[in-house]
Order: structure tokens, then C-alpha cells, then sequence
């Protein structure tokens, strides 16, 4: 091995672990809000490639259909609650969100998307896809909150089967690879940057910072810190659980679906290929514990050298190699942390 092939394979490991280290900051914030193992974190990396993919290959974006699906369903739900409950007022939420799948599945469907600029279809894959997070917290987790942590992942992996299922029933069988979001390309000496390396690396840096200045500058970001680290002092300091929970599926959506999008162009995705990446996402997450969001982004970039190292010397195991490491990082994690009993 040289410099050169060293440097390409570093260049592919960063950019890989700069995905990884994105979807194991949105584990880990689901985690420690929620204590919810988000299994399906995937699916919104693969439903957004594929969406992506249908807009520039012409197919009509039957996915909004499934936005529309979940709507009704939060909205079946909250009329459920409210009739529970006595109440007769109606939530103008309630209007407002199927008003929203309404006007987003007619532009999906109706306006012809296969020539329009990349932002507008990549505005028009976040506007189908990030809602969806919080829907699905609605539908099938809001109602089973207080559950034990064990029936919570039973859950997720639940839902992780079902997705995958609407996938392969939404986008075919069929991988897709979208266009890179410029051609152009960074000469550094002998070694050539790819210009959607670049764009990968570059905006999750932003969200991570983003995400870092929304926790520690705005209200809202604090509110929810409380509810990570105390979810019953947040509860009795008027911290909405609920309001805590579609946070973070939002935001974990939005990590997923941008993740999704930005590596669309290097690789090809299938309906089933997000849970391989976010599985990925899941060892970083352990490098800190569930709880660390530092330990577990340079964990995510780790794990992507390593993948990227593992092709040139044992190409044939390189999922093999990355898989085992979880094995020592637990008995490591197990070994050095002070064991409670879970909260009832």
C-alpha cells in the first residue's frame, strides 16, 4: 500500500464515518430521551435515496401516499385520545396536518419532477420523508411511552420489518443512484477529492453543529437536554414527554432522510439497504455508551476506516471486521460501568 491508495482509502473511510457519526448522534439522541432503540433509523436513509431516485428517473412518487397513510392514522389516533378523554374542542393541529399531506402528495404527484433542479427535489424528499418520523412516533410508540425498554425495541424492530416491507412495496426491488450535486473535483497533489465527498463531509459537519447549537443556545434545545438526562424532573418542570418524542423522531428523520440524499450519488441503495448503514451507525453509538454524543461521532468515523482500510486487505470480511469490534466495546462497556436497575 502507498500514499496514494492510503489517502483514497482514508478519503472513503471519513466520508463513510461522517454518515456513520450522523446516525449515531440521531441514536443517541432517540435513546436517551425516549429509551427507544430506533431500529428503523434506516429506512429513512434508504427511503430517502430511493425517493431522490424516483424524482430523476421520471417515476411517479407513489411514497406520498404513505405520508398521507400515516396522517390519517394520527389523526384516527388523536380523535381516539380526545373521545377517551371527554373532549369536544378539536386540536387545530389536527386539520392542519392533513391539510399538509394533502397540498405535499398533490405536488408529488402532480407537478413533473424528473427535470427540476436538484434543491427543489431534494426540498421536495425532505417535505414527503421528515414528517414521517414524528407520525410514526404518534402511531406507534406514543401509546406505549411507559413501557419497559424490552417491549419498546420489540417495537422498533416491529416496525423496522414493517418499513422494510412498504419499501419493497413502494420503491421495487431495484436499486437506485442519483446524480452527484456538482461535477466538479478538488486536485490536492496526486490525490483527486470527489466533489460529493466534499458535500458529504461539509453538511454533517453543519448538522453537527447545528445540532450542538440548538442544545446549548435555544429553549427548546435545553428542554429537551433535561428530558436526556432526567425524564421525571423534566415531566415536573412542564417538559411535554410527547412535545420530547416527536423532537427527536423529527430530527432523527431529518438526519436519515439528509443521509440518505447525500450518499444516494456514491452508492447504490436498495429498499433494504438502510439497516446495514444505520447497524453501522449502531456500533458508533456504542464507542459512547448510548449516552455520550462525542464517544459515539469519533466511534462512527472509526468505524468508517476501518471499513474503508478493511476493503483493501480483507475485502471479503470487511462486514465481518466492523461487526466483531462490538464485541469488545460491550464487554469494555460492561466491564467499566456501574450496573442499576432499570427505572420503573
Amino acid at each position: 500500500m502507498n500514499f496514494q491508495i492510503a489517502a483514497l482509502l482514508g478519503q472513503d473511510g471519513i466520508t463513510n464515518g461522517a454518515i456513520y457519526a450522523l446516525l449515531a448522534l440521531s441514536i443517541v439522541l432517540v435513546f436517551t430521551v425516549t429509551r427507544i432503540l430506533l431500529i428503523p433509523q434506516g429506512e429513512f436513509v434508504s427511503f430517502g435515496a430511493l425517493t431522490m431516485g424516483m424524482m430523476q428517473n421520471g417515476q411517479p412518487l407513489t411514497v406520498a401516499w404513505l405520508l398521507v397513510a400515516l396522517c390519517l392514522a394520527a389523526a384516527a389516533c388523536d380523535v381516539f385520545d380526545m373521545w377517551r378523554a371527554g373532549r369536544r374542542r378539536i386540536s387545530p393541529w389536527l386539520p392542519a396536518k392533513l391539510i399538509y399531506a394533502a397540498l405535499v402528495a398533490w405536488a408529488a404527484l402532480a407537478l413533473p419532477w424528473v427535470g427540476m433542479p436538484m434543491p427543489l427535489q431534494v426540498a421536495m424528499t425532505l417535505l414527503l420523508l421528515v414528517p414521517m418520523g414524528p407520525l410514526l412516533y404518534r402511531i406507534v410508540f406514543q401509546p406505549i411511552a411507559s413501557a419497559s425498554p424490552l417491549v419498546l425495541l420489540i417495537v422498533s424492530i416491529a416496525a423496522h420489518v414493517a418499513l422494510v416491507g412498504v419499501a419493497l412495496l413502494v420503491f421495487g426491488p431495484e436499486g437506485a443512484r442519483t446524480a452527484p450535486f456538482t461535477d466538479a473535483a478538488l486536485e490536492v497533489g496526486s490525490l483527486r477529492l470527489s466533489s460529493q465527498a466534499l458535500w458529504v463531509i461539509c453538511v454533517s459537519l453543519l448538522l453537527i453543529v447545528g445540532l450542538f447549537g440548538m442544545f446549548e443556545r435555544t429553549l427548546y434545545g435545553k428542554a429537551l437536554r433535561a428530558a436526556a438526562l432526567n425524564r421525571m424532573g423534566a415531566r415536573l418542570m412542564g417538559i411535554s414527554p410527547v412535545f420530547a418524542g416527536k423532537a427527536m423522531f423529527f430530527l432523527a428523520s431529518l438526519i436519515g432522510v439528509v443521509s440518505g440524499v447525500l450518499i444516494a450519488p456514491l452508492t447504490t441503495i436498495y429498499y433494504d439497504s438502510g439497516f446495514l448503514i444505520s447497524l453501522k451507525g449502531f456500533v458508533g453509538a456504542i464507542f459512547g455508551g448510548l449516552v455520550s454524543y462525542p464517544a459515539a461521532a469519533i466511534g462512527a468515523v472509526a468505524i468508517g476506516l476501518i471499513e474503508s482500510f478493511s476493503t483493501f486487505w480483507a475485502s471479503a470480511y470487511k462486514e465481518i471486521i466492523v461487526f466483531v469490534l462490538i464485541i469488545p466495546i460491550l464487554l469494555w462497556r460492561s466491564l467499566s460501568s456501574r450496573h442499576v436497575e432499570d427505572e420503573e
